[in-house]
């Protein structure tokens, strides 16, 4: 700002020089005249910049109305013959009548006035600045600490289902159920290590790995009754999303297309980057009795949501989740996630 000021003021006295010579300058330029008209508005550039703080100072106190005018008012009288009289001094003019300078006394509180009035708008921008910026901190925690009560809610969501699966499988198969608790314990390590890293970025193959995993712990109880079709994009295994973005959908399948029936099904999962945008498609689709799209948005589930929302927070309107259903149909559940610069994860 202050740079702006100083080649404010020394743009106007190169003005000022040449309009003291305006008659003459056919003649060529006087550079006397012109460091003299440069020279004249040091007095002036000076005491306005005590303006500042006084601005300052006012926008502290929360000075308005009335008295912030008096005061002003107070100030450009103050200025226009403090800058007058030292303009005359420095010029070799005091003895001059004071009615030849009372234009340049008028035009000393006109500076004045427009000088306060940009310090006054340069202070108003500041600090609209500072409260955008302490608004969007505010939204930025506000995110993050939703965030992490999400994830606080989907980890002992997944924990409480994956232990009752368990539990349901020692009082048919100790053996079955003893290697599905050093399964377990794989899982749970995952679920640890992006709490203890301080982001829950990983990639497409670590969130597969975990699924793969939970996928063979519910095969040990499900048996011949869960057939899994993997369609996966190889190039799309570095891909970063949030941790328990596919799993919950691959869950929500099991739940509703598994569990309640005693037939076998087939659970496809499918992974897509489109080429273009790079964003990555995630698809979970299964064959079980479907569901009626009105009851699905009216559910209180928690796995699909918790994941709609996390998207949300995380990618906005660039993100998606998507389902496809109908009675006796089977239930399709699609997300995307866009592309994002290449980074460390999990």
């Amino acid at each position: 700002m202050w740079r702006a000021y100083i080649a404010g003021w020394s743009l106007y006295g190169v003005i000022v020089g040449f309009v003291l010579q305006a008659d003459t300058l056919d003649g060529g330029v006087r550079w006397l005249d012109l460091l003299q008209g440069v020279y004249s508005t040091i007095p002036a550039a000076a005491l306005l910049a005590l303006v500042w703080p006084l601005t300052g100072r006012l926008e502290a106190r929360a000075v308005r109305g009335f008295a912030l005018v008096g005061i002003h008012a107070c100030a450009a009288l103050c200025f226009a013959v403090g800058s007058h009289l030292l303009t005359l001094a420095m010029l070799g003019a005091v003895t001059r009548s004071i009615q030849w300078h009372a234009w340049p006394f008028m035009y000393s509180l006109m500076s004045y006035a427009l000088v306060a009035g940009i310090f006054h708008t340069v202070r108003a921008g500041m600090a609209a600045q500072q409260q955008a910026l302490a608004a969007q901190q505010a939204r930025t925690l506000l995110v993050a600490s939703e965030l992490s009560a999400l994830r606080n809610k989907l980890n002992p969501h997944f924990l409480f289902n994956t232990l009752h699966s368990i539990i349901a499988l020692t009082q048919r198969n100790p053996a079955a159920a003893e290697t599905a608790l050093f399964q377990f314990s794989d899982m749970l390590r995952y679920v640890l290590d992006t709490e203890r890293s301080g982001s829950d970025r990983v990639t497409l193959d670590a969130e597969l790995g975990f699924v793969r995993d939970y996928l063979e712990l519910e095969q040990l109880r499900l048996g011949e009754r869960l057939h899994v079709e993997w369609d996966l994009d190889e190039d799309a295994g570095d891909h970063p999303l949030p941790a328990l973005s596919l799993q919950p959908l691959v869950e929500n399948s099991i739940k509703h297309a598994f569990n309640p029936h005693s037939r076998p099904g087939i659970l496809q999962i499918r992974t897509r980057r489109d080429a273009t945008s790079g964003a990555l498609t995630m698809t979970v689709r299964d064959t079980g009795p479907g569901a009626d799209p009105t009851a699905v948005a009216a559910s209180n589930g928690l796995g699909l949501r918790t994941v709609e929302r996390r998207l949300q927070l995380d990618y906005g309107s660039r993100a998606a989740l998507r389902v496809q259903c109908a009675p006796g149909a089977g239930f399709s559940v699609a997300v995307t996630i866009p592309a994002a610069r290449q980074e460390s994860y999990a």
